[in-house]
């Protein structure tokens, strides 16, 4: 499992969107997607991939980080799993 954090979204940015987005630069559908409460000037989405692991996210994440899509330049950063 491994987890991609998309920030700098578009306010108005949809699941669907991020899905047909990632699938344009050859990322695998994902499982899960959260979108990130802050204070709306950077919205962001935390997506949860069961079928991937780090080694191939690290080598998918170049791919679309500092990539201008829908009038903003997004950041992807790697998530550590989360343990509750």
């Amino acid at each position: 499992m491994a987890l991609l954090m998309l920030s700098n979204l578009h306010p108005d940015t949809t699941e669907d969107e991020v899905r047909e987005f990632l699938t344009r630069y050859g990322f695998p559908a994902f499982d899960h997607a959260e979108q990130q409460e802050g204070d709306g000037t950077r919205p962001s989405m935390t997506l949860t991939f069961n079928a991937l692991d780090l080694p191939e996210l690290y080598k998918l994440q170049p791919r679309i980080h500092g990539v201008f899509w829908n009038g903003h330049k997004i950041n992807a950063l790697i998530l550590r799993e989360r343990y509750q």
